[in-house]
């Protein structure tokens, strides 16, 4: 008997007895949709969660910082500093497909009657391009002079230093500063200024020279709302060869704020970084690296940290929900398992007469195999159709309610899961159906013939 000859008699049988069939469909309905929606939550809300890890920085980038004092410690050798040397040895670690530095420093900035203290970040070019604008461009590689990109929250950091106003926790009343078309009075030596605003001297009990202010520009603006926050929200980017260039024409021979120096007071003939950004090729790869760093006697520190710690807690919660849908699916299967014994019962007289006629047993087994799995069939697909409406009203009606600070949909069904629950519920069909043909098989032709 031809395959597609089973099919139709299958489908024939089903047919003849509509309701039986309408409602054990419905069962393997409810069971792939209680499934499909209890992991699509799972799904939904791992995915929200990586989302939101993301927001805050690259899944793939490390932070690295140098746990090194300012200067030499008491047993006279050199703290493990970041230099331009261990960036190279970075840079050539496994995985690693850039390193940045960071040469971070504290300056003032102006700009008519306001005035702040901002976090100047010197990164590379690799860096600089990780940065979304929403205005302006980046900083031009090769340039002498400094190019600023300013976080979309620093105009709170500005302040008028002749009222009381506090501009940071009102975001709804922020200094108005044009960034873009009005350059900023830039102080270097924040020290020597405030010195000078107190009549300070220095060592040699010699009145403190007013330090130097430099008229910088900004090339453009971090994308953003004076709301919302990322990673650049509150710092100031500029390229970190020009601030080199910049910093030692400034200070020439004299120490630079923020760099240590020598146990004379002596400021080294480098430069020593705050901080790297180390980009890694894949977030598989990213422990592995930060291992590695951390080796070299360095802290470091990942988002993939905290997506992991996410991650197994979304783990538990989509196994959680995945069994109680899969509860709904083993009563659809004990339905199949009834609706296919009932079957043989009401059919002995045709399996005995397929028998009699010389049917393979193969075939005889092979039809309510087919039969069953249709079932299994009709309630996955019309579970999965059923599992997208569902998922469209949770997302439309308790999303937004449940999950004011993540945005996004609280439900998400991956292609790969709709595919898996249409064969996953063929498969308890026919797992179902199987030891009701095998009975069918085993029943004597003689005694199904008589059976009324």
């Amino acid at each position: 008997m031809r395959f597609s000859d089973l099919l139709s008699m299958s489908v024939n049988n089903l047919r003849r007895r509509k309701l039986r069939t309408f409602l054990t469909v419905l069962g393997v309905l409810i069971g792939t949709a209680s499934i499909v929606v209890m992991v699509s939550l799972g799904i939904g809300f791992n995915q929200l969660t990586m989302e939101q890890i993301a927001s805050y920085g690259s899944l793939t980038e490390i932070s690295v910082y140098s746990d090194a004092g300012q200067g030499p410690g008491d047993n006279g050798k050199e703290p493990s500093y970041m230099t331009d040397d261990v960036i190279k040895q970075m840079e050539h670690l496994d995985h690693v497909t850039g390193v940045s530095p960071i040469l971070e420093m504290n300056v003032l900035m102006k700009q008519g009657i306001y005035q702040g203290n901002i976090n100047l970040m010197g990164v590379s070019q690799s860096y600089l391009k990780n940065i979304p604008l929403k205005e302006g461009r980046l900083p031009e590689p090769g340039k002498k002079e400094i190019e600023m990109v300013i976080g979309n929250m620093v105009a709170r950091n500005f302040s008028n230093p002749k009222s009381n106003v506090d501009y940071y926790d009102d975001p709804s009343n922020v200094p108005d500063i044009d960034f873009m078309n009005r350059p900023l009075f830039v102080i270097f030596d924040v020290d020597a200024y405030y010195q000078t605003q107190s009549g300070g001297e220095s060592d040699d009990k010699t009145p403190v020279k007013p330090p130097k202010k430099y008229l910088l520009s900004a090339s453009g603006l971090v994308e953003g709302s004076g709301e919302e926050y990322n990673n650049y929200s509150y710092s100031v980017y500029v390229d970190i060869d020009a601030l080199k260039t910049q910093l030692k024409q400034i200070f020439k021979k004299k120490p630079i704020p923020g760099q240590p120096t020598t146990k004379k007071g002596k400021p080294y003939n480098y430069f020593i970084y705050n901080q790297a950004f180390v980009q890694v090729d894949d977030m598989s790869n990213v422990s592995a690296v930060q291992k590695a760093i951390t080796d070299m006697g360095y802290q470091a520190s990942s988002n993939m940290e905290w997506l992991e710690q996410s991650q197994k807690q979304a783990q538990m919660v989509q196994a959680l929900l995945g069994g109680i849908g899969a509860v709904s699916l083993f009563v659809a299967a004990i339905g199949i398992a009834n609706t296919m014994m009932m079957s043989i019962y009401e059919r002995t007289k045709e399996i005995g007469i397929l028998k009699v006629l010389g049917c393979d047993m193969n075939n005889i087994r092979n039809m309510f195999l087919l039969e069953s799995g249709f079932i299994g069939f009709m309630g996955g697909v019309t579970g999965i159709i059923f599992s997208y409406g569902v998922s469209l009203l949770i997302n439309k009606l308790l999303a937004g309610r449940l999950m004011t600070d993540m945005p996004g949909d609280l439900s998400r069904i991956p292609p790969w899961l709709s595919i898996t629950a249409i064969g996953f519920a063929v498969f308890v069909g026919m797992a179902a159906g199987f030891f009701p043909a095998l009975r069918a098989m085993k029943l004597s032709p003689l005694a199904a013939i008589r059976n009324d």
